[in-house]
């Protein structure tokens, strides 16, 4: 016997994160609904997070920088964050250079050290 599959989209549970797909360069103009985007999201997982794509944003500039930030900023006054996807490494680099730092889907966090890194023991240490 088989069991019908249930109608509709499958279930998220909370933990799973909101996904905000940038279609490409965006405009001054288009700045403050993304922001209600994030804080709608936000609210309607309740995860916590909300996951970038910045695919498809163009080359990066400073408009790029100051939709991140105001999207970050937006995502921290609803008590979230926003975790960036397939940021180009210019993207990357920039953001840095500014003094952004985003957590990027796919990397590890930095608190987390990184799977098969063995950390370095004082000679004479004995192995544990």
């Amino acid at each position: 016997m088989s069991s019908a599959r249930p109608a509709g989209l499958p279930h998220v549970d909370a933990m799973t994160p909101a996904v905000l797909v940038l279609p490409g360069p965006v405009t001054r103009d288009e700045v403050s609904g993304l922001c209600e985007d994030v804080r709608a999201l936000l609210e309607a997982t309740g995860a916590g997070v909300v996951v970038v794509d910045v695919a498809a944003i163009g080359p990066p500039g400073l408009g790029a920088v100051d939709l991140l930030a105001r999207l970050e900023l937006a995502a921290r006054r609803s008590g979230g964050r926003i975790r960036l996807r397939d940021p180009a490494p210019s993207l990357h680099a920039l953001l840095d250079l500014v003094g952004l730092r985003f957590e990027v889907e796919g990397q590890a966090e930095q608190r987390e050290p990184a799977l098969s890194v063995e950390e370095e023991v004082e000679p004479g240490e004995p192995a544990v």
